[in-house]
């Protein structure tokens, strides 16, 4: 027996939706369907999110729930994976852009240019994009810096929005506007649209700075150290989240937790006061239709990195702070530290003694 589907049109589209009554979520009784419904009601922010970047997919196939094995790598087979390729058959209509990855090799990610292909995604069990910081027309000059406060044991959502707010006081005294977010889970996100200008490399120095800036106005409060053994109760400024081929889950993403939540732009002023656990695939749709994008006027001013390279600059200079380690599949980086975690370290066990 055939599937039961239904056709949507989306502009001048037609996106075929299999099995549309099959649980995505099934804690929250939300549906494939009811997940392309919330895409639609805020096509504008996802598609501003999205468009002409190369985007990640993360597809969960039967569904969010407890037990699932999430594939990590390309080879590797699981319940949820992550795509990095354009799917074989894919609609003509859905553009691609080709990225390098650091190893060397090289891929045609799906590139949203119309909500068409946000939704053709999600029909396909696509519950959360994972944008590249680049356009299609340059994929290798990032034209946005991603501050990923990320809670660490000990710490919440309340403590990275502290963090947070000292964030945008450094920022406002760079002259430069920040776009917050909630990551769908504990931490915080703020987007900085730059000048396409600058490598990754650079754009990754860029964010140490800023997590070094944290560092000094935080002390014990906030930290860059790679290894989770050195971070102790912070929140962790996860700067190799601007290296290449590192995403963050968009704005309007939804995540793959059992209620549903959604990564959602917030308002400097609201953010103390949220919860995110509220923000979801049900409450969402309202709230846009309320607000709008909060992040609409995201495009309209794109700063000179050159601030936080001249103090990544002087912190290597002055202080011997040079650059960090990458994660761990990566080839090894000019101008990296050794990276082996320091409870490991030979050398420096050796020269303790």
């Amino acid at each position: 027996m055939a599937s039961p589907f239904v056709e949507i049109e989306v502009g001048d589209r037609i996106v075929k939706v299999t099995n549309p009554d099959k649980l995505a979520f099934p804690a929250a009784g939300i549906t494939k369907m009811d997940v392309i419904d919330y895409y639609r009601s805020v096509g504008d922010g996802i598609l501003r999110a999205l468009r002409e970047r190369p985007v990640t997919l993360e597809r969960w196939q039967d569904g969010v729930h407890e037990g699932v094995k999430v594939a990590t790598r390309a080879d590797s087979k699981g319940d949820a994976f992550f795509q990095k390729r354009i799917s074989k058959g894919a609609p003509e209509w859905v553009e691609t852009a080709h990225i390098t990855f650091p190893s060397g090799r090289t891929a045609d990610e799906v590139c949203p240019t119309e909500l068409g292909t946000i939704l053709w995604c999600a029909q396909q069990n696509t519950i959360t994009f994972h944008p590249w910081p680049v356009r299609r027309i340059d994929v290798d000059h990032p034209d946005e810096l991603r501050i990923d406060l990320d809670p660490q044991p000990g710490t919440d959502f309340t403590d990275a929005v502290q963090v947070a707010a000292v964030a945008a006081e450094v920022l406002e005294g760079l002259g430069w506007r920040g776009f917050p977010k909630t990551s769908g889970n504990r931490g915080v996100h703020i987007y900085v649209r730059v000048e396409p200008r600058w490598s990754f490399t650079e754009v990754r120095h860029a964010a140490i700075a800023f997590g070094r800036e944290l560092e000094r106005q935080l002390p014990g409060r906030v930290t860059t150290k790679w290894w989770k053994e050195e971070r102790g109760q912070t929140i962790f400024v996860d700067y190799n989240q601007n290296a290449r081929d590192r995403t963050i889950a968009s704005a309007y993403s939804v995540r793959p937790l059992p209620h549903a939540p959604v990564s959602a732009p917030v308002d400097w002023a609201e953010l103390p006061d949220v919860d995110p656990r509220d923000l979801t695939v049900r409450t969402m749709p309202a709230r846009f239709a309320e607000l709008g994008d909060l992040h609409a006027e995201i495009d309209d001013v794109a700063h000179d990195l050159s601030p936080l390279l001249e103090w990544y600059e002087r912190d290597e200079r002055d202080h011997g702070l040079g650059d960090m380690p990458y994660p761990p599949d990566y080839p090894k980086m000019p101008g990296e530290p050794k990276r082996v975690q320091p409870s490991k370290d030979r050398d420096r066990v050796r020269d303790a003694d």
